[in-house]
């Protein structure tokens, strides 16, 4: 290498060392607390921002003055009137499911209890295609005048049969009568020419109508009033009483068809009813 070569390439150095040093040795800029505060404001923003996308919002609740609101409701309801009747009937209807579905569940617990109890009363057919379970007070002026609708379907429908339920309720009366007809239904006598017979005298029914009704379809009432303290026909009545409390019946008549409970006397056509539709579709309403 010439020595104008060597000259050259150290003047570089030094230039360079020189511009170099001068860059890297020089002082930072200071910042003020102005641009400090900017600069953490900016940054706590940044942190409210995203917070905000992910959080959820809470509501705003704002009290409104009844005096508002009120007749806002009002005119809400005038300008369609039938809407509440729809709300009635939308309710009815939930009632009579869950009514339906809590009665299913208890007449299924109770089953053999209702249908197969020792000792029941059975008219009608005992081999019909559809059972009718009736609990009755002879002392109940709607069981009396319903009598005649079960008369009636009993003529006319030979495959209906019947369970009656002594069901006494009303009176100490009335709990003797159902003693003596217990009695009676445990015989070969004429069950359903007594019943009638009680439901179709005059005044309260007690013991001593009973027996004498007996008396008429040919039993002794001597014997029948001797046996009505035997506990057999207590716990007879008892069973009622036990089926009534799981199924809630509180009244006569009551009716069982199917998984149907029937509170009341609903007259023969609506007995009629339920016993086509059961032979129809297997329940009391059909779809």
């Amino acid at each position: 290498m010439s020595r104008l070569t060597l000259v050259l390439v150290a003047a570089l150095c030094v230039v360079g060392g020189a511009f170099g040093y001068s860059v890297l040795n020089q002082p930072k800029p200071e910042m003020d607390a102005a641009a400090v505060r900017a600069v953490v404001d900016e940054a706590l923003a940044a942190r409210e921002a995203q917070a905000a996308a992910v959080a959820p919002v809470a509501p705003v609740i704002a009290d409104i003055d009844p005096a508002v609101l009120n007749p806002m409701i009002e005119q809400f309801l005038l300008s369609d009137p039938k809407l509440l009747q729809r709300m009635s009937v939308a309710l009815e209807d939930t009632l009579r499911v869950e009514e339906q579905s809590k009665a299913q569940t208890a007449i299924a617990s109770m089953h053999d209890q209702i249908y197969n109890g020792p000792g029941q009363v059975v008219v009608g057919n005992p081999d019909g295609d559809v059972t009718l379970v009736e609990f009755f007070d002879y002392n109940c002026g709607y069981c009396r005048s319903a009598l005649p609708d079960l008369a009636t379907l009993l003529a006319e429908d030979p495959n209906l049969k019947v369970i009656l339920k002594e069901f006494p309720i009303l009176s100490n009366e009335s709990i003797d009568a159902a003693r003596v007809a217990v009695l009676v239904g445990e015989t070969d006598a004429d069950y359903w020419a007594f019943h009638e017979a009680l439901f179709s005298g005059r005044g309260k029914v007690d013991k001593s109508v009973a027996l004498a009704a007996a008396q008429e379809i040919g039993l002794s009432p001597v014997s029948l009033e001797i046996q009505m303290a035997d506990e057999r026909v207590a716990k007879s009545i008892q069973s009622s009483y036990q089926i009534a409390q799981a199924l809630g019946i509180t009244g006569t008549p009551t009716y069982i068809i199917g998984n149907e409970i029937i509170p009341g006397a609903i007259g023969i056509d609506g007995l009629r009813e339920r016993i086509a539709n059961m032979r129809e579709c297997g329940e009391t309403v059909c779809s």
